[in-house]
């Protein structure tokens, strides 16, 4: 399994992203069912993603322009395929 991630991993392009503190973010840009979720989708928002990728399901309902949210299969299925 490990060994799949990795070439997974080595097979797309992707940034790593530093969450700003809780006190700098600004609110209400979009609403989440678990507001744990908010600075991890804010940082994919003000980093410029164009695609956040996750299996956490509380991000289904989250609707933006940018970035695209996907599962891990659907970002296979589209850019990997």
């Amino acid at each position: 399994m490990r060994a799949m991630v990795d070439a997974l991993l080595m097979a797309m392009h992707y940034e790593h992203v530093a969450t700003p503190p809780v006190n700098e973010m600004i609110t209400g840009l979009f609403e989440i069912r678990d507001p744990m979720d908010y600075p991890v989708l804010y940082s994919a928002i003000i980093c410029n993603a164009d695609v956040f990728v996750t299996g956490d399901r509380d991000f289904e309902d989250v609707r933006l322009e940018k970035p695209r949210i996907l599962s891990p299969a659907e970002y296979v299925r589209r850019y990997l395929a």
